[in-house]
């Protein structure tokens, strides 16, 4: 079946990359899915960044992309917010870019504990301090105030192992304040039904590739896509036998499933 792909959702850290440092292979893979006549799309749950900002780290390694590319949790965190809070004040913990491309999509967003807020959004924040936590947990308290999370992944890759993610800011806050948040990123299928919707192809022409069981793979099966994992980043093989979420295909490394992909593809042509 992996023949037959031709649009690939891949996941970011963890899959392609850590911090940083693109993993070996991954700029070839790349390359050789857009030179193939295929398309790349980019699935990520890091609200720290915006899309523009994504495009220029890619540049970066060399690689050329365009901001319809990237579906990050942050953006679908503005679509979210835009159709479902538009005129309302929203309480943002998160990044400067993140609330500025809140505000790019003229979400009202506040850093304080204002009267007039509506709900409380929690993204991956690297510029998390304390006095942001007792504000949320101040508006939390009080009645009618929404809580959401860009997205629940508990833990994000880093170069020496593994720091605490929008999940994990999420789970203190609502031990905290008994209050569960409604994630907005993956699992949530609205990302990759957000790639889906530039291309014209078949379910069968899409591969979600990640690192994550709960998130990455849950998100391709919840829309009907297959899935591959790698174990570059937080799924091991363990994990893959105990867990729900099963992939389709099961990967070491992101050169791995570009040499199946590409050795499936050429045995095909002849």
């Amino acid at each position: 079946m992996l023949k037959e792909k031709k649009y690939f959702l891949f996941d970011i850290d963890g899959t392609l990359s850590v911090g940083t440092t693109l993993y070996d292979g991954t700029k070839e893979f790349l390359d050789w899915i857009e030179e193939t006549g295929g398309r790349c799309f980019y699935i990520t749950n890091n609200s720290t960044k915006s899309r523009k900002d994504y495009v220029e780290k890619f540049a970066a390694w060399g690689i050329t992309t365009e901001e319809a590319q990237f579906m990050t949790a942050s953006y679908a965190a503005c679509l979210y917010m835009k159709e479902h809070y538009e005129g309302k004040k929203v309480f943002v913990l998160g990044t400067p870019s993140f609330l500025e491309e809140l505000r790019s999509h003229n979400v009202q967003v506040t850093e304080e504990a204002e009267d007039d807020v509506v709900c409380v959004l929690a993204g991956f924040d690297d510029t998390l301090r304390y006095e942001k936590l007792i504000k949320a947990c101040e508006l939390l308290f009080r009645e009618g105030i929404d809580f959401l999370g860009t997205n629940p992944d508990l833990r994000c890759p880093a170069p020496f192992g593994f720091i605490p993610d929008c999940g994990a800011i999420c789970r203190m806050i609502q031990d905290t304040t008994g209050k569960r948040p409604y994630f907005i990123g993956k699992p949530n299928r609205v990302i990759v039904d957000l790639c889906a919707s530039q291309c014209k192809g078949t379910p069968e022409e899409f591969l979600v590739v990640g690192d994550r069981l709960y998130t990455d793979i849950a998100c391709g099966i919840n829309a009907g896509f297959e899935t591959a994992v790698v174990y570059t980043g937080e799924a091991d093989e363990e994990e893959v036998r105990t867990s729900i979420w099963k992939p389709d295909y099961c990967f070491d490394t992101i050169r791995d499933l570009y040499e199946a992909v590409r050795t499936e593809m050429e045995e095909g042509r002849r």
